[in-house]
């Protein structure tokens, strides 16, 4: 699913729409639901892609590295 064509900002606007998308389901159907999964595992396939296609370039970009840290800290928040 490596998208040669797609540019550095296409890559953060899917990566944080795909977060929103996976934390709304979590928060509506829970954590180990069907639809939260998948969301789940859509998000790291494009987080993965963005790191492998960063890894080409000279500078990687912070936001991706802020909105993993803010996917992370949300999910003991929830939990709660």
């Amino acid at each position: 699913m490596y998208r040669n064509n797609c540019s550095q900002t296409d890559m953060i606007e899917e990566i944080k729409v795909k977060r929103e998308l996976m934390i709304k389901s979590a928060n509506t159907f829970g954590f180990t639901s069907d639809e939260t999964i998948k969301y789940s595992q859509e998000l790291d396939e494009l987080i993965n892609e963005y790191h492998r296609m960063m890894g080409q370039a000279a500078n990687p970009n912070e936001e991706v590295k802020f909105a993993f840290k803010q996917t992370m800290m949300i999910f003991p928040k929830v939990l709660v």
